[in-house]
């Protein structure tokens, strides 16, 4: 059975919902599969692309049409912007994710929520030569303390929480951040992380914490960061 169906339980769905405050709804499609003929306004910013990448964006926007069906609204539209991110319907924020055989979208209202961001991966190594890429010298000294075998499963880890935080980030900043304006410190027995700002961008200080939860079940890992609507914004996972 594929990580698709396994993750398309209702027992999983609220695993994976759990990574996020009350109230953001998640839904996953299968890149292989059939799925429902976009919006036009999203098929335009696919015209051009390969089959392929056709067939993973249509599961995508299907993803999120049925998080938008969870929370009760219709599914709308979710085409491009300029910088190629998601433009979400007025009041929602939302996310979406993919990986070999999976797509995933959270999509919450923007009462509760200024933004949010998902990301999901194989449950396997990071290759060693994307390691010093990804990770910086704080980071590579944690994974030394981990147990051999499992130190590239948590070095892809530390790459998805990073893109997680990235995707939050974005929608308030509109600043591209690298992998090592981040530093991640996950906490294995909680399945929570902190990514720490290593630089400041519109919005957010260096030395900004962004919380969030991970998930690593059925092949695959999902980390996931929110940032809460309120007063004085905060990154913060669902504890």
């Amino acid at each position: 059975m594929s990580a698709c169906r396994k993750l398309a339980s209702e027992t999983r769905l609220a695993d994976l919902a759990g990574l996020f405050p009350p109230g953001v709804a998640v839904e996953v499609s299968d890149p292989s599969a059939v799925q429902p003929a976009p919006f036009a306004e999203e098929a335009v910013a696919m015209a051009r692309a390969t089959p392929a990448r056709q067939r993973e964006f249509a599961a995508g926007r299907a993803a999120a049409h049925g998080a938008m069906r969870r929370l009760g609204r219709a599914a709308a539209p979710v085409p491009h912007g300029p910088d190629r991110a998601p433009r979400w319907p007025a009041g929602l924020c939302g996310s979406i994710s993919h990986c070999e055989g999976l797509c995933l979208a959270a999509v919450a209202p923007t009462q509760s929520l200024r933004s949010l961001g998902v990301d999901v991966e194989p449950d396997a190594a990071l290759p060693e030569d994307l390691i010093d890429e990804v990770t910086c010298l704080v980071e590579r000294a944690w994974l030394s303390a981990q147990s051999a075998s499992v130190r590239g499963r948590l070095a892809r880890l530390i790459f998805s929480a990073k893109e997680a935080a990235y995707k939050c980030q974005y929608p308030v900043s509109g600043a591209m951040i690298g992998f090592q304006d981040l530093v991640i410190t996950p906490d294995l027995d909680t399945g929570q992380f902190e990514a720490t700002l290593l630089r400041t961008v519109p919005g957010f200080r260096e030395g900004q914490c962004f919380h969030g939860r991970f998930l690593m079940c059925e092949g695959v890992i999902v980390t996931a960061v929110s940032l809460s609507q309120g007063p004085r914004w905060s990154m913060q996972g669902s504890g």
